[in-house]
């Protein structure tokens, strides 16, 4: 397209939108209200996605060793668990880390001297040396312990499945909810900007058809109304954005000063990375609504 069509489409497509105010505005308030509810639901979500990683970040796998092992043995098994894709981090728990790790646990309030006099000095986890196995993806986990069962010098592997499979669950019911809710935001936004777009052709219908008449291209024709719809687009994905943002650095505020317990309990996602996703998010989907929902009225209502 030349320059000048290309500016002629742009202030038509704005003098369209000042044809149809009422109408624009209409479209880009619901653009606005579904940006802005998605970008609500974007945040707790990712928020929640956050706590899940964190829980899962304590849910490790122990391998245990057989009796007599050596050390070189004990290492070589560390490596073949280190070097599968699904592993976070690994590791090793000495026999008497393990003591003192249970004994902290169960008999924190008994003299150590006590308590060594009772068992004669001796340690009774002698042979709970292990690795505790940190994964990156929960899911993973039953592959991970099929594998490390089979390699030589491992006497038992113990994992926490029901957490696990309640982690799985939790991420699937997220995720088809997340999907569910987007699309009907998508629907409820494309339909309205297509109404808009339907009414400003109707209004020009006797000027368009002039304008095929004497020679002018579809592309020609649409192009104003493709400038509509992305505008509109445009102006209804930013405002949500700029309220979201103001509204989650306030109510973490609100809700650090007021209860210092959630600085403990919950860890919140920084703003910048929120928004580094979210914005760009926003942007993409508002523009793509805009031309499409244009695009797609344009086709069906210029046959004139």
């Amino acid at each position: 397209m030349k320059i000048s069509t290309i500016t002629y489409s742009f202030i038509q497509g704005v003098k369209n939108i000042r044809r149809n105010l009422i109408f624009s505005l209409a479209s880009v308030g619901t653009m606005v209200a579904c940006l802005f509810l998605f970008g609500l639901f974007y945040m707790v979500v990712a928020n929640f996605q956050a706590a899940v990683k964190n829980v899962e970040s304590n849910v490790t796998v122990s391998v245990f060793f057989e009796e007599g092992i050596v050390q070189d043995q004990i290492y070589q098994i560390g490596e073949a668990l280190k070097a599968r894709e699904e592993v976070a981090g690994v590791e090793f728990i000495s026999a008497k880390q393990a003591w003192e790790t249970f004994k902290a646990e169960n008999y924190d309030e008994i003299d150590s001297d006590i308590l060594s006099a009772a068992f004669n000095g001796d340690n009774p986890l002698a042979n709970s040396a292990s690795y505790e196995v940190t994964l990156n993806d929960v899911s993973k986990q039953a592959d991970f312990v099929e594998f490390a069962k089979g390699i030589n010098g491992i006497r038992s592997v113990k994992s926490s499945e029901e957490v696990a499979s309640g982690l799985i669950s939790l991420n699937s019911l997220v995720g088809y909810m997340s999907i569910a809710i987007i699309l009907i935001l998508l629907f409820v936004a494309v339909f309205l900007i297509s109404n808009t777009i339907t009414i400003g052709i109707t209004v020009r219908r006797e000027e368009i058809a002039i304008m095929k008449l004497i020679g002018a291209t579809d592309l020609f024709v649409r192009a104003p109304f493709m400038v509509e719809g992305v505008i509109i687009g445009l102006v209804g994905s930013l405002l949500p954005v700029i309220i979201l943002r103001y509204v989650y650095v306030s109510v973490i505020d609100f809700l650090c000063n007021k209860f210092p317990i959630t600085n403990v309990l919950l860890t919140f996602v920084p703003e910048h990375e929120i928004f580094a996703r979210l914005t760009p998010i926003c942007v993409i989907v508002g523009v793509g609504i805009g031309l499409f929902g244009s695009s797609i009225t344009t086709r069906k209502h210029l046959r004139v």
